[in-house]
């Protein structure tokens, strides 16, 4: 005796409602809430962090690198004229360390997403009934966790190695890193449009080059502005990254910059909004 399967059709012909299969697991579609959408993709984007831990660990290498080398250099030297005094240059540079690994995952959001595109993911859940944007949320979600491990490792091997005690004591220092993953998920967003429309690799690690390592030494992260050159103190001043480094910074070590806080969070949520719209409309368009 045979049964017969029987398969709804969708109202826009595209797929059939029902039972899919999504990275290896079944998931209900039909009818989700996109809540539930959300909490499945993500739920995606976060496997691989399990079943290829390389992922977190080779985004820490320049992180760490950096950190060990100019703490190793740098603390061996006198300090600037400027430098903030009963401060340590591990105290001073590793909020913009921080800074340097949020900005680093949120340029990999916008890479994973270009991957989906590259290997059908995309085009296999644009044939279901799911909220275009669930799909970008979940991205932004995966970023943010992705970035708090980083920042736990990275922040462990400063205390565990190099005896990192900042002023601030450990409230301050995790209100910090909620400001700093705060920045990671903002500028997230921006990657993610940049995916969405760029949709090849190549670009977004050229974007990626371009943004980082100027941004960051045109910045407040390494030296106090007063203490770079004239021109580079005016780009310094002009670069967003300043203020998200002043403001975490500042968090950390309770040092003066309610300024640079609300600076940072204004431009934050300005940055996710305007990177939000742009991630939809090019996700939008046609594969």
């Amino acid at each position: 005796m045979s049964t017969t399967t029987t398969t709804t059709t969708s109202p826009t012909g595209n797929a059939p409602q029902g039972s899919q299969a999504v990275g290896g697991r079944s998931a209900q579609w039909n009818g989700s809430s996109m809540f539930h959408q959300i909490r499945i993709l993500t739920g995606r984007s976060l496997r691989s962090l399990v079943t290829d831990p390389g992922v977190v660990l080779f985004g820490l290498l320049q992180p760490v690198i950096v950190l060990f080398m100019l703490t190793q250099v740098f603390s061996k030297m006198g300090p600037p004229p400027h430098f903030p005094a009963g401060i340590s240059y591990l105290d001073f540079v590793l909020p913009a360390v921080l800074i340097d690994n949020a900005v680093q995952s949120a340029v990999q959001s916008g890479i994973g997403l270009v991957e989906d595109l590259k290997n059908g993911i995309v085009a296999r859940l644009r044939s279901l009934p799911i909220v275009p944007a669930s799909l970008l949320i979940a991205r932004s979600i995966a970023t943010l966790v992705r970035s708090g491990i980083q920042a736990v490792i990275i922040l462990t091997l400063a205390i565990a190695v190099l005896g990192y005690s900042p002023k601030g004591g450990a409230a301050a220092v995790a209100s910090s890193i909620g400001l700093t993953l705060f920045i990671s998920w903002s500028l997230g967003w921006l990657f993610i449009a940049a995916g969405a429309w760029l949709r090849r690799a190549e670009p977004m690690q050229n974007l990626a080059i371009i943004a980082v390592l100027p941004l960051m030494f045109a910045s407040s992260a390494y030296i106090p502005i007063a203490d770079l050159p004239a021109w580079l103190g005016v780009v310094a001043r002009a670069n967003p990254l300043t203020y998200a480094i002043n403001a975490t910074r500042a968090i950390a070590l309770q040092l003066p910059g309610t300024d640079a806080v609300v600076a940072t969070l204004a431009f934050g949520g300005a940055i996710a909004a305007i990177g939000a719209v742009l991630a939809v409309l090019g996700f939008r368009r046609p594969l």
